[in-house]
């Protein structure tokens, strides 16, 4: 009976023991390429934030909206990235998706591409400045800003479906380029990611 009572106190110091290492353990980090797929927690991260981001800029860039107005008007379209909307159930770093568009739209050559409100604000301030500072040969006037023909708007939904330890995510990206002036809605696209997460339990 001793025995039997021993050998179960030395297997929940053993236990214990194991449970303490595993807390106290150090942390392995490695360098990997920014382009790399990861996909830890299941959550968007920065791979759906550039691939969505890719596929959606080749699509509205491949769309007829494009070549009638460089028909029409004799120049590319200026372009401006407004606002996307987080309405899913997770934080999602909207900023880092917008930039990612931008610099496709950029990149691509096919559009011209104006600042964010935001931007803008510093800009103009930086301007201003000039008006009362920079010499006449370098300053830049106010009043000559490119305005923009279309602002892409779009946002992020998410579906979560539950059961025994097993969780489907669905994204779903909407986007909508607007022709300003207009409101004309000339491109609609929409992409839809969905992931699968089993969790685990605690094993010996």
């Amino acid at each position: 009976m001793k025995s039997s009572a021993l050998k179960l106190n030395r297997l929940f110091i053993l236990f214990g023991l194991m449970l303490t290492l595993a807390a106290c353990g150090g942390q392995k980090v490695t360098r990997v390429e920014s382009d790399t797929v990861t996909d830890l927690s299941g959550n968007w991260n920065d791979t759906d934030s550039r691939l969505v981001a890719e596929e959606m800029i080749r699509d509205v860039l491949s769309r007829n909206w494009l070549p009638k107005f460089t028909s029409k008007h004799g120049r590319q379209p200026t372009v401006i990235v407004g606002t996307v909307r987080n309405l899913s159930h997770e934080h999602i770093n909207t900023r880092t998706f917008i930039a990612d568009m931008e610099r496709e739209l950029i990149n691509s050559g096919e559009v011209e591409f104006v600042a964010s409100a935001e931007d803008r604000k510093e800009v103009r301030s930086e301007v201003k400045d000039q008006d009362l500072n920079a010499s006449e040969e370098t300053r830049k006037a106010m009043g000559q800003e490119v305005g923009a023909d279309f602002m892409l708007q779009g946002s992020i939904n998410t579906i979560i479906d539950a059961i025994d330890g097993e969780q489907a995510r669905y994204y779903q990206i909407d986007l909508t380029l607007i022709e300003l002036g207009t409101n004309r809605k000339v491109w609609v696209g929409q992409k839809k990611i969905k992931k699968t997460i089993e969790k685990s339990g605690f094993r010996l």
